[in-house]
């Protein structure tokens, strides 16, 4: 999944006011391709929204292990559980990997996959006429 890192896109984005937004908009919904995000500053929280396979996802930027820019690390795939004692790659393009310290997070659940009981920060996601609103 690209842009990683210093790649993502980052702004400042104003909410939308009235009472027809369905939430917060962050973006066009053709701003984001499948595999790629953006990280937009909605309400004063720093929020990731992510294209996975056509859904979207919004995760917090920051990591709970260590409060780390969670939504700059590197979007892969993980090594699946196996009872043949081989490494089998799998759920590519959804967990995200914190740039400080490696742990992994599925994006549309925001599971840690070392510590289930462990979750980042996730916010529902309306997409309409073309725009993706966060719930917050």
């Amino acid at each position: 999944m690209t842009p990683t890192g210093s790649d993502a896109r980052e702004s400042v984005v104003t909410p939308v006011a009235g009472e027809d937004a369905p939430g917060v908009y962050a973006c066009r919904s053709d701003e984001i391709q499948p595999g790629e995000r953006v990280i937009r500053e909605l309400n004063g929280r720093s929020v990731g929204i992510f294209n996975v396979d056509g859904h979207y996802y919004a995760l917090r930027n920051r990591c709970p292990h260590e409060g780390g820019a969670l939504c700059h690390g590197p979007v892969t795939g993980t090594t699946l559980a196996s009872t043949d004692h081989r490494f089998v790659y799998g759920m590519a393009g959804r967990i995200l990997r914190c740039a400080w310290h490696g742990w992994e997070f599925e994006i549309a659940t925001g599971r840690c996959l070392a510590d289930p009981r462990l979750r980042a920060k996730t916010y529902p996601v309306v997409v309409a006429d073309g725009a993706i609103y966060v719930l917050m």
